[in-house]
């Protein structure tokens, strides 16, 4: 559909219009049902709260009419108003009170660990088991943050009122839990500070957690229960700290019953009987879970309908405007036609006009944009960001610089007496000094060329190469003198500038401009060093230096280019670096030996390839990348790497190969299979094969010599020419069979290819 087709926009710009109103009436009745199905689960989480506290506080009235039962025990009474004779117990009355009580623990788990404990004989009865000493009692059940004499005095020895010791650590025959502890004094009417005996009932954390089982799902939660004074009674799901956390919380309202607290909804309430805090904690996935199911599904359902009723709006849109788009179409490619209405040629001269204005519009603005984008690509060629030859050329390309790239010189041109100035009269004046330089240079420079970029606001980058490839070896360092010299010159006399220029050793590969500026760096920092001015050439300073040279951008450029499969350009980097290590560096032994190790670590991170480890040679590559000795000779170590290397890059280039074989075929089969697609281009191929659209491109020719486009155009004349032996279809319809939207298309590209109009070969194959 074509994309200027306005007509065809307005009829689904109205058919989406009429889509948007009752979705957007559903989206508001589907947000008013997630704030519904929120607050009935916030109120049926409320509501399982309460009934958890009901359960809860009806059993711990369980266990305090327990103890009023056991006070009107007549047994108990008795022993209670014995007196201890001569050290002699009422062992049968102790023994009956023990047989009694047996019950209530196998019929009630709250009353599974209960005693009472009889001051008059100091001893503690419990369902079935008596102590007549309590420490016994307490060595195998005991507190653990209570000692022995601490519990008697706390436990045994005071007065209780249907008092509830909190949660505390608690040890039972070796088993740590955590418990409450319910206390009550018989008489029920002790007022004194001792009484004859006390009911203590020992009341697990998990019997407790079991009543409020419910509040928690098996995707988390937590309850917490405290008594009026903020002790811990029961804890589930959460630590003490972070019920700390939570209570400290300014953002935590205290007075709420319901609120949110980070991804839990809180719940609080507090019991009118005894003054406990019950609180619980949900995860908003859990909450939401109702909702979550209704979101799902109302995005679903509208999703759908939206997709079905775009699709159809699409349609009705495309029907509706096909005539109107299909003489579009028409005119487009009949445009070079006089035959034409007044109307449409002005439809067409229109647009036509408007293109023309908008192409040199953008022409006009890249021109512009053409001097930054230059020295951009200068900057990162002297940066060295460049991983391969290709890369760089087509960076160059763009850039329309007028690169030699088989020699050069690179250069720093530094304006002296302006070091440590930086106001804004001084960076005007040095940006002017600049402008004049660089005119200078590009109307001396006429037996070469000299690129230029800024380094700073008082130095200019400079790269020069002959102007032809035939005068690489005629360049030499009397032209850069001689052409520095009068620019020196000339800028002195003329306006008052000196300079110092630091000239980097010739360079043989715009892969080596990087290291020519770290050489370039490299002389001018001697000069200033040195104090010297004037021309200052790399090879005049030779650096006394403790470590090798092998920066990581070098190491780049070399794994890059075996990876690319490009042996020589891997070999002269290779080649340089060595050079920069012994012909401007005194290395120590060690270094060199360090200097070998890094390369062979090099040569070994390469061998991780997947086309050079699934290769016969790995092991032996491996074996003499390790075997490289570094007291060898650096030319005998240059000359194995160069051995290695190119073992290394014709394994990559015969993988590399076969894959392009292997996309090219894959193109192939899919032409042949869609080739009446009329929606076929080379976007769609590109996507079917999963490679860049200017990558097939570029692949296809090289390895077939055909064009993309001429291949796939060059399938349909077969098949058309197929179809035209026959006589079951005229021209329109071979022309819609072989993927072409108009006969007019068909028929150029017909007699494009096999010279003649269809309709001729048509009647050639009859006769």
């Amino acid at each position: 559909m074509p994309k200027y087709s306005r007509l065809f926009r307005r009829f689904l710009f109205s058919y989406i219009v009429i889509l948007a109103i009752p979705s957007i009436a559903g989206y508001m009745s589907y947000r008013t049902s997630i704030a519904v199905t929120e607050s009935i689960s916030i109120e049926n989480n409320v509501t399982q709260l309460q009934k958890s506290q009901e359960i809860l506080e009806r059993r711990m009235v369980e266990v305090e009419s327990f103890t009023r039962q056991l006070a009107l025990n007549q047994d108990l009474s008795v022993l209670l108003n014995e007196k201890l004779v001569d050290e002699k117990t009422n062992v049968y009355g102790i023994w009956r009170i023990s047989r009694d009580i047996m019950a209530y623990s196998q019929t009630n788990d709250f009353l599974k660990n209960f005693y009472i404990y009889l001051n008059n004989f100091n001893v503690i009865i419990m369902p079935g088991n008596t102590y007549f000493r309590p420490e016994h009692y307490y060595q195998t059940s005991y507190y653990s943050n209570l000692s022995l004499d601490e519990w008697k005095r706390t436990v045994l020895e005071k007065t209780h009122r249907s008092e509830i010791m909190p949660l505390s650590p608690f040890v039972n025959n070796g088993t740590q839990s955590s418990v409450i502890t319910f206390m009550q004094s018989l008489p029920l009417d002790s007022f004194s500070d001792s009484s004859p005996a006390t009911i203590v009932t020992i009341i697990d954390e998990q019997t407790i957690n079991s009543v409020l089982s419910g509040l928690r799902t098996p995707n988390g939660g937590w309850t917490y229960i405290s008594d009026a004074q903020g002790h811990t009674i029961s804890l589930q799901g959460i630590s003490q700290e972070e019920i700390d956390q939570l209570s400290a919380d300014s953002r935590f309202a205290k007075d709420k019953v319901s609120q949110f607290y980070k991804d839990d909804l809180v719940i609080k309430i507090r019991s009118q009987s005894t003054g406990w805090v019950y609180s619980t904690g949900i995860p908003r996935q859990v909450l939401m879970e109702n909702a979550n199911k209704i979101k799902y599904i109302t995005w679903s359902v509208t999703g759908v309908a939206l997709l079905i009723g775009l699709f159809v709006g699409f349609m009705l849109s495309s029907r509706n405007t096909a005539p109107i788009n299909r003489l579009i179409s028409v005119v487009k490619e009949q445009f070079d036609k006089e035959a034409m209405e007044r109307n449409e040629y002005d439809f067409l001269q229109g647009n036509i006009s408007k293109m023309i204005t908008n192409n040199k519009r953008l022409e006009s603005e890249l021109n512009r944009q053409l001097p930054l984008i230059r020295d951009t690509f200068y900057k990162r060629l002297i940066a060295g960001e460049y991983q391969s030859r290709e890369e760089m050329i087509s960076a160059a390309a763009q850039a329309d610089t007028e690169l030699n790239l088989n020699a050069g010189y690179t250069g720093i041109l530094q304006i002296n007496g302006y070091s440590g100035m930086d106001s804004v009269e001084i960076l005007n004046e040095l940006y002017a000094a600049r402008l004049i330089l660089k005119q200078i240079l590009i109307d001396a420079g006429s037996h070469m060329h000299v690129h230029l970029t800024d380094l700073g606001s008082d130095r200019i980058v400079t790269i020069f190469t002959p102007k032809e490839k035939e005068e690489a070896e005629a360049l030499g360092k009397e032209d850069i003198e001689q052409l520095l010299a009068m620019l020196a010159q000339l800028a002195f006399n003329e306006y008052r500038i000196t300079i110092t220029a630091a000239i980097s050793d010739p360079f043989s590969s715009f892969m080596e401009v990087s290291r020519s500026y770290e050489q370039a760096r490299q002389a001018l920092e001697y000069a200033v060093y040195m104090n010297r001015t004037g021309i200052v050439w790399f090879s005049d300073t030779r650096i006394e230096s403790n470590t090798y040279y092998y920066p990581i951008d070098v190491e780049l450029r070399i794994i890059s280019t075996i990876r690319a499969g490009d042996a020589a350009e891997a070999e002269r980097i290779v080649q340089s670096l060595i050079e920069q290590n012994t012909e401007n560096r005194e290395l120590s032994m060690e270094m060199k030996h360090q200097l070998i190790g890094e390369v062979k670590g090099t040569l070994l991170k390469i061998l991780d390839q997947k086309a050079l480890m699934e290769s016969t040679l790995f092991e032996e590559m491996k074996n003499r990348i390790i075997g490289i000795q570094e007291s060898e000779a650096f030319e005998l170590i240059s000359r194995e790497i160069n051995e290695i290397i190119e073992v290394m890059c014709s394994l990559i280039t015969i993988k590399k190969n076969d894959a392009h074989l292997k996309t090219v075929k894959q193109i192939n089969e899919y032409i042949a299979e869609m080739y009446a697609d009329r929606d076929l281009n080379l976007y769609r191929i590109a996507e079917k094969v999963e490679r860049p659209e200017k990558y097939i491109s570029q692949l296809y020719k090289e390895v077939t010599g055909t064009n993309l486009s001429d291949h796939l155009e060059k399938i349909r004349m077969d098949h058309a020419a197929i179809l035209l032996k026959g006589n079951r279809y005229n021209v329109d319809e071979i022309a819609s069979q072989v993927g072409y939207n108009s006969s007019h298309s068909f028929r150029r590209a017909f007699k494009r290819v096999m010279g003649i109009p269809p309709s001729s070969f048509r009647q050639s194959v009859e006769d």
